[in-house]
């Protein structure tokens, strides 16, 4: 297949999730044999935090303005098989006004569709929507399945909507070698503000505080300048995705956090969860609806309600965490890693009933 992707950012991770996820989905499709472009709007925050060294059997196009790309975009869309734009894009309305002009496969995939649905909720303009809706597009993707796959149909007119879950490229996240006895108690990686987060602080400050022999690591710019941290509770501001498997294998546990917006969605897990899972480190997870239909609780994954409940899981034995990780781990490289989801783009996208011609 010939794949064209138009992107927030490839090339820099830095407060960007979707940097990791298309990193290893575009080297798993191009090891299947696929070509695939991805173009991206060269925006001054991820120019300064570019951390791609070079794209893996993939061509990244880095753009300053849609004017001056397009001849190239459209010359791209037309030799492609599929072609697909993704909510945060800079571009995303006049690239997919674009993809549906070319009439080839047409594919919107939202990574954010929980802050989309929820801008929506407070009436909020959503610039990575287009203006009419999803009814001309064959497909939209969402990162979170549930209740926001029907949104998608009856809210914003898709057609056909599926889910595409995050995952965790299973050869940049694995135990860290040599294994090192962990420094700290508790991890919990921030990858962005903790708006929402209101359960995950009340966790770890609660720990920190009513359990001051604990040693606490809290990863994440946004945490570091926002809070002044307890005693027993380190920082470390910034950890790009290469630092990420040393900073899960510093600790005996790691908490994962959900944002509100998500929480609410439910079946939405995030790419931190599967990191660490990938990493042979112990989750503690704050819970959500649809968490059992990826790890199940108490043998892959512990769920936390509060702080007494974390506390518990502090004191289990070196064995029983040792159960947990595995466990976690054989379920996400049998399951979630980004070869996995690339194959289910491939065949989400082969799925789709071909237009007859007047149609088209």
């Amino acid at each position: 297949m010939r794949l064209v992707v138009f992107g927030l950012s490839v090339t820099s991770a830095r407060d960007n999730a979707h940097a990791t996820f298309w990193r290893g989905v575009l080297r798993a499709l191009a090891a299947d044999g696929h070509e695939v472009v991805f173009f991206e709007r060269d925006t001054p925050f991820f120019a300064g935090h570019r951390d791609l060294v070079a794209p893996d059997g993939y061509e990244v196009v880095v753009y300053p303005s849609w004017s001056g790309v397009l001849p190239r975009a459209r010359r791209a869309v037309s030799r492609a098989d599929v072609a697909i734009v993704t909510s945060g894009q800079a571009d995303a309305a006049a690239a997919t006004e674009l993809v549906v002009a070319a009439g080839h496969t047409r594919i919107f995939y939202d990574l954010d569709a929980p802050v989309t649905f929820q801008r929506l909720d407070r009436g909020e303009l959503v610039s990575w929507l287009p203006p009419g809706g999803f009814g001309e597009l064959d497909l939209v993707l969402s990162v979170t399945g549930g209740a926001a796959l029907e949104r998608f149909r009856r809210e914003l007119g898709a057609r056909r909507v599926a889910p595409l879950f995050a995952c965790v490229d299973a050869d940049a996240f694995r135990p860290p070698s040599p294994r090192r006895e962990p420094v700290y108690d508790l991890s919990y990686l921030a990858t962005s503000a903790l708006d929402g987060l209101s359960g995950v602080e009340s966790l770890l400050f609660g720990v920190a505080e009513r359990a001051p022999e604990r040693r606490l690591l809290v990863g994440g710019v946004a945490y570091a300048e926002d809070r002044q941290p307890s005693p027993n509770l380190d920082v470390v501001p910034r950890v790009p995705p290469a630092e990420r498997p040393a900073f899960y294998g510093r600790s005996r546990l790691t908490l994962d956090g959900t944002a509100a917006a998500t929480a609410s969605s439910g079946f939405c897990p995030s790419p931190r969860l599967f990191e660490a899972a990938a990493c042979g480190v112990p989750i503690i997870s704050d819970g959500w609806h649809g968490i059992e239909s990826f790890f199940a609780p108490g043998d892959e994954i512990l769920v936390a309600a509060g702080a007494d409940d974390v506390l518990a899981m502090l004191e289990l034995s070196p064995e029983a965490l040792g159960a947990l990780a595995r466990g976690a781990r054989e379920r996400v490289l049998a399951e979630h890693t980004a070869v996995h989801r690339a194959r289910e783009l491939v065949e989400l996208a082969r799925a789709i009933p071909a237009r007859r011609a007047s149609a088209a």
